[in-house]
């Protein structure tokens, strides 16, 4: 295996990161397709190599590049959803049938306004929600 990136410590520069990232990528397609990769432990040569690069990539990452926050919907909203697409029921319908104003339901689905107890109670007898779903998300 002919290493790269030897006389470097460091990345500095979106250059040289490019470069780097593109040597990590198809040393992880080469070490793969050839098997250097196919126990879970593995510690060869490229395992090694691999860590190396990973680290400077990484570090250049956490020093020169800002990444948004991933938002996650919330599962229970999402079983909401779900149930009020099976029902093919809309956002005023839902409130309704849950005894809630649509602006307040619309603040609950677009996670802005919190669940009471009262709502879980007509999630889980109108909708069929699970109520494990509704206590560990609500």
């Amino acid at each position: 295996m002919k290493r790269q990136f030897e006389d470097i410590k460091a990345i500095t520069d979106q250059q040289t990161f490019e470069r780097v990232r593109a040597y990590f990528e198809n040393l992880i397609q080469f070490a793969t397709r050839n098997g250097f990769l196919a126990e879970q432990d593995a510690d060869n040569e490229y395992t090694r190599e691999m860590g190396r690069i990973a680290g400077m990539l990484a570090d250049y990452e956490s020093i020169y590049i800002k990444f948004s926050n991933l938002k996650v919907k919330n599962p229970l909203l999402i079983t909401i959803e779900k149930e009020m697409k099976k029902k093919k029921l809309n956002q005023r319908q839902t409130a309704d049938l849950l005894e809630v104003k649509e602006n307040t339901f619309s603040q609950i689905l677009s996670g802005k306004r919190n669940i009471s107890m009262k709502l879980a109670k007509k999630l889980y007898h109108t909708l069929n929600i699970d109520p494990k779903t509704i206590l560990e998300f609500a």
